[in-house]
């Protein structure tokens, strides 16, 4: 690290530091244990949901279970957010779109997990789909789940692309559970394996907890911008 990087880190928690007189002790309690626990080991990506409260609904359940990137695939609808289904949790977890006029939005969206270190699964029923409770899980390999809409299940396209297909074993005639139960079943699957396994690595780096620290409490301190204004000309003042 140069001295000019030193610096700006120094700066970064000098002004934490002064944001958090403004937030309560209970609440910076809350953001430490939830920093604490969260991971980008494992991610979701949705391809072209048509209902906005079922993918509010995932984004839910991500941050209940601690993923904090969730990658969006927007080829025929463009996804809102439902404020009422998400509670809240929107504010907490990045969000990251993926459209195209021309091109792939998939090889996009591909492109980046795989240059991340994903290995990507596409969940459908398929024949050649394996079941969650035999998906490799290994300590150096992160895994990206693909959910598609809610009438056609992830496009032929994503079912080409991906490392493999994966699935929840059914016992009812019904094929499919609603996108976001079956977020909820694989996510507390691969979890409770990923705990068990005592994975290296597995939550967040210092410095991303630093980058997450420092976004929340943006997000929390009415008129934040106006108090980083006043904070650097203190600074500079000194």
């Amino acid at each position: 690290m140069n001295q000019q990087e030193g610096n700006l880190q120094e700066s970064a928690v000098e002004f934490l530091d002064y944001l958090g007189q403004y937030i309560t002790d209970h609440k910076k309690s809350a953001i430490e244990r939830v920093l604490a626990q969260r991971t980008r080991f494992f991610t979701v990506v949705l391809e072209d949901i048509f209902k906005p409260h079922n993918a509010s609904a995932v984004l839910r359940t991500c941050d209940c279970f601690g993923i904090q990137d969730i990658h969006l695939i927007e080829k025929t609808d463009t996804y809102k957010i439902n404020p009422f289904v998400t509670r809240g949790a929107a504010q907490w977890v990045d969000l990251h779109k993926y459209f195209t006029a021309e091109g792939s939005a998939i090889d996009q969206c591909f492109g980046r997990l795989r240059s991340e270190g994903y290995t990507i699964y596409g969940t459908s029923p398929a024949t050649d789909s394996i079941s969650i409770h035999d998906l490799p899980l290994l300590p150096n390999q992160k895994v990206a789940l693909v959910f598609g809409n809610e009438h056609e299940g992830i496009s032929e396209e994503v079912k080409s692309k991906v490392d493999g297909l994966v699935h929840i074993p059914m016992r009812g005639f019904t094929e499919s559970f609603n996108i976001s139960v079956s977020a909820s079943i694989f996510l507390y699957e691969l979890m409770k394996r990923a705990n068990e396994m005592e994975i290296p690595n597995f939550h967040l780096s210092d410095s991303e907890r630093n980058e997450l620290r420092l976004r929340w409490y943006k997000d929390i301190v009415p008129h934040a911008d106006i108090h980083e204004r006043h904070f650097r000309q203190q600074s500079q003042d000194l």
